[in-house]
């Protein structure tokens, strides 16, 4: 699996359960952040926020299990749709080979309320650098030696329309929690955020009452679609 989002913090809000679901089952999940955060905590400076983003998130993976974290230099809060950020995509897409690509909700309305530039940004991206990925006549010359490499499944987190649901453990929620909570200097910085022990469970319940099996408490929904 590959998850493909914007920022650091981007796969703890309900997606990191899934994740921490899959590597126990030992799925090898390898995440591309496309940029460092570096412009989200308003009180310290990019430079500063970049690196300590970069480090909160190298401690999530490790909560969760994942050991292949790769961050671009793409900027935040100012990402940009365009060739060179799918050639960065596909061509970590053909380095990975996974079978499945995940990405966040990147519809314009998500989450409540409107979803964030970065975000939508980043999805539309990575499902198109899905199927540039697998095409041997994308990026032409620019993958250098890379062979293309075919995904099965994309899904999408978050997404108004799931199609399929997975059941999740309380021990996977016990680890999307600690996840979150490696975000500490950056959930400092966002007054009146929920406690990561509140909100994760209480997210996670919502998706499992699409079950009618009564023992499921948890769940992660996605949209699913074969590539």
């Amino acid at each position: 699996m590959l998850v493909v989002v914007a920022h650091p913090d981007d796969p703890e809000y309900g997606l990191s359960a899934a994740v921490k679901h899959w590597t126990s089952a030992g799925v090898e999940v390898s995440y591309l952040l496309l940029t460092h955060g570096e412009a989200g905590i308003s009180t310290l400076v990019p430079e500063e926020t970049g690196p300590l983003r970069a480090a909160e998130q190298r401690a999530a993976c490790t909560a969760v299990g994942v050991g292949d974290l790769v961050i671009l230099n793409h900027p935040d809060s100012m990402l940009v749709y365009g060739l060179d950020l799918r050639l960065d995509i596909a061509r970590e897409i053909r380095r990975v080979k996974p079978d499945a690509v995940v990405t966040a909700s990147f519809e314009v309305e998500a989450y409540g309320g409107f979803n964030q530039a970065d975000h939508r940004v980043a999805g539309l991206a990575a499902l198109d650098a899905t199927r540039d990925a697998g095409n041997p006549w994308a990026h032409r010359g620019l993958l250098g030696s890379e062979q293309p490499w075919n995904v099965d499944q994309f899904l999408i987190f978050g997404a108004d329309d799931p199609n399929v649901g997975l059941p999740v453990s309380r021990g996977c929620v016990d680890a999307a929690i600690e996840s979150l909570r490696c975000h500490s200097a950056y959930l400092a910085a966002l007054p009146g955020h929920p406690a990561p022990e509140d909100l994760i469970p209480a997210a996670l319940r919502g998706p499992a009452e699409l079950f009618p099996d009564p023992g499921v408490e948890f769940a992660v929904n996605f949209t699913m679609h074969s590539i």
